[in-house]
């Protein structure tokens, strides 16, 4: 198999988007598909450490749906990456990942404002059954393509 770079560098990924990648690879948990799969041993480890982030509960309608809201907010496209890979909770978790928010406008209010955003629309942080669950749904929706 021949590798086809279609676009080098075309931007950064959402852990959403490299478990989902890996996912269209054939990586799963079952260990008898890691046999077979043409998955190597350390994109295996990225898909296991992917599984228990808030990767595995996102869909690409919840992170589209996200990214329209924030734009009210005047965050930058990697900001919005990161609270949609870390998911944020609270102000101390938010503060980080915002570059110079007091300079660009965005106040008390508006980091409030952007943690219940999180709450509303991010999926909940993933338990172990959650994950599992959104791993069988999207080979199912992937199969009825």
């Amino acid at each position: 198999m021949k590798n086809i770079i279609v676009k080098a560098n075309a931007g950064t990924l959402t852990n959403f988007e490299v478990l989902d990648l890996l996912n269209s690879r054939g990586a799963s948990n079952d260990t008898t598909t890691r046999v077979i799969a043409p998955v190597s041993t350390s994109e295996y480890k990225v898909y296991d450490y992917l599984m228990e982030t808030p990767a595995c509960t996102q869909t690409l309608e919840i992170l589209t749906n996200f990214s329209d809201q924030c734009k009210d907010f005047k965050l930058a496209k990697a900001e919005i990456l990161n609270i949609i890979n870390i998911r944020p909770s609270f102000t101390v978790e938010l503060a980080p990942i915002l570059e110079e928010p007091i300079e660009r406008g965005i106040d008390n209010k508006a980091i409030e404002g952007i943690l219940k955003l999180v709450e509303a629309l991010l999926p909940p942080l993933p338990t172990v059954e959650a994950c599992g669950e959104n791993e069988e749904e999207e080979t199912e929706e992937g199969e009825q393509s």
